[in-house]
């Protein structure tokens, strides 16, 4: 019998990629001048950034493995003041990278009056994606916790896939979690996992048929009541640009306030560096009141 299904007609149509393409349309480092530098820079960027914070909390636990952690930052005034709650989940292809090289991005929320928990969990192999999304999903319930305010998401690369993930009505979130979360933003995010079994990355990841499916966002029902924001680099590899309109016009047709954008000029490495700018579209994207009116400028 003939399978008809939505994931058989993905894998014909990927059956006539050659794997080096395929591999090849995910590369990002390899695109980026200066890529090398970037990352390496990370770590200082970071502890440079957590060093002005003497009343951060770091490494609080939201699980009982070593990367399940999350660092709190305050803007002035303290947690009780702040306007909401901002979580950050970092991306690295969900192997790679921690939470400890991007506190920096906590800058720009903070000065727009935001708390900032940044985010960490198990990275693959030691973790399936499946089971990271269930570690995302264990910190938000944590997170909601704390403070006053909207909870909001934002996550880059990977974390972008695992926020949105967020959303979906498969994953258990508490009701408080579930009734605070008002606004998700992927930057760079991958919501089709189902291209990512060919890659030769999936040694490490061992996404299965049935895995790549359920954790795809753009296979899944969203909840309702929340914004969706997905950002992208108009500089980046065109399967980035794909799947970054992908999950808004899938989630449209479902009835969620979804909007996608393009920044000029920017790269799959300096869209996410905008969130550190208080006054940048992206930072904007994610604390404003309205989403709408920053997403389409």
């Amino acid at each position: 019998m003939t399978d008809h299904s939505p994931l058989a007609a993905a894998d014909e149509l990927l059956a006539y990629i050659p794997p080096a393409d395929l591999d090849d349309a995910y590369e990002n480092s390899a695109y980026i001048p200066g890529a090398a530098s970037w990352l390496q820079g990370l770590p200082d960027r970071a502890a440079s950034f957590r060093a002005s914070q003497p009343d951060a909390m770091l490494n609080q636990p939201y699980g009982k493995s070593e990367r399940q952690r999350y660092d709190l930052f305050t803007p002035e005034g303290g947690l009780d003041v702040a306007r909401g709650l901002l979580a950050i989940v970092h991306g690295g292809y969900w192997m790679a990278l921690s939470k400890d090289d991007f506190s920096y991005l906590a800058t720009g929320p903070l000065a727009r009056g935001w708390a900032v928990a940044m985010i960490g969990y198990t990275l693959a192999p030691q973790a399936r994606i499946a089971e990271i999304t269930t570690e995302i999903a264990a910190a938000t319930n944590a997170v909601a916790k704390l403070g006053n305010g909207p909870l909001r998401l934002v996550g880059h690369s990977a974390g972008g896939h695992l926020v949105a993930r967020m959303m979906c009505r498969d994953v258990a979130l508490s009701d408080q979690a579930a009734q605070r979360l008002d606004r998700v933003v992927s930057v760079s995010g991958l919501h089709d996992l189902r291209p990512l079994r060919r890659l030769a990355k999936n040694e490490t990841w061992q996404l299965d048929d049935a895995e790549a499916a359920t954790e795809s966002p753009v296979m899944q029902i969203p909840r309702e009541g929340i914004e969706l924001a997905c950002i992208a680099g108009a500089d980046e590899r065109p399967e980035f640009i794909r799947q970054n309109a992908l999950l808004p016009i899938a989630w449209q047709g479902l009835g969620t306030p979804a909007y996608s954008r393009l920044l000029a000029g920017d790269h799959h490495f300096s869209v996410i560096d905008h969130l550190a700018n208080m006054d940048s579209d992206v930072c904007k994207s994610v604390v404003s009141s309205s989403l709408e009116d920053n997403i389409l400028l």
